[in-house]
């Protein structure tokens, strides 16, 4: 018994050693949310999507700012008194996932508006309140998803495409004069910037990974469900008293 407490011992120390966390480079640590009452009534999949329309939404206000100061002239179309209450104005109508006031236009109808050359009104707004409010339609009009809660696999893979396509016509399209609608992306010897298109990319890339996961669901309960009924097969019962235990180790 003492020759396996020994090998018991030695093992757990080697798996206690594996686990250790990989210190930190540089302060860049991974991002943990704080445990709230509501995780206790989400799922895994819950999770992973809370998370995705989280980031998702952080990234796309940090878009907003950045469009906002790269033409700030189109603020001030939408009647706000300076670019932080027009800030405000739009993280208030995505957040409660209600109209911007002044827009007669929500998810996509506020995209190609916002893409329209012949739009006279706040284009940064009105792109950001379409990207976000269309994100959280395609999550069942809900930021936050719970165990009665389900997704469509198909409306957020096909939101990740609509991101997408407004990268794309961003870039893109001009007006009657020839000039970019909005000023986002540069690339010449002078300057060197592609911010926007990164955090665009990061949208992209968890809505995609959270619509394949959702894709894949419930074949994986299938193949989970599998794996513990026929690897149960090969293990041996371990002993739950102290009489079986006893009957074990003779």
């Amino acid at each position: 018994m003492k020759k396996y407490s020994r090998w018991f011992l030695a093992l757990l120390v080697l798996v206690c050693a594996s686990c250790k966390p990989t210190p930190p480079v540089n302060g860049h640590v991974v991002p943990e949310a704080k445990l709230t009452k509501g995780q206790l009534i989400q799922s895994d999949p819950n999770r992973m999507a809370n998370l995705e329309i989280r980031n998702n939404l952080d990234a796309l206000y940090l878009l907003m700012d950045k469009l906002y100061k790269r033409n700030p002239s189109e603020w001030k179309k939408g009647g706000a008194a300076n670019r932080e209450e027009a800030e405000t104005r739009v993280r208030h109508a995505v957040d409660h996932h209600t109209p911007l006031p002044g827009l007669d236009a929500r998810d996509t109808k506020a995209m190609e508006l916002a893409l329209d050359p012949h739009f006279k009104g706040d284009r940064v707004g009105t792109l950001i309140y379409g990207i976000g409010d269309m994100l959280i339609t395609a999550h069942g009009g809900k930021r936050e998803l719970y165990l009665i809660d389900g997704l469509d696999a198909q409306r957020v893979y096909n939101a990740a495409r609509n991101v997408e396509i407004a990268m794309w016509l961003l870039a893109r399209r001009r007006d009657d004069a020839g000039h970019s609608l909005l000023l986002s992306n540069a690339l010449s010897e002078q300057e060197q910037n592609l911010s926007f298109e990164r955090l665009f990319g990061g949208i992209i890339g968890r809505t995609d990974l959270v619509a394949e996961f959702t894709a894949e669901k419930y074949r994986r309960s299938v193949i989970d469900y599998g794996q513990s009924f026929f690897g149960g097969q090969f293990l041996q019962f371990l002993p739950v008293s102290e009489v079986a235990g006893a009957a074990s180790s003779l």
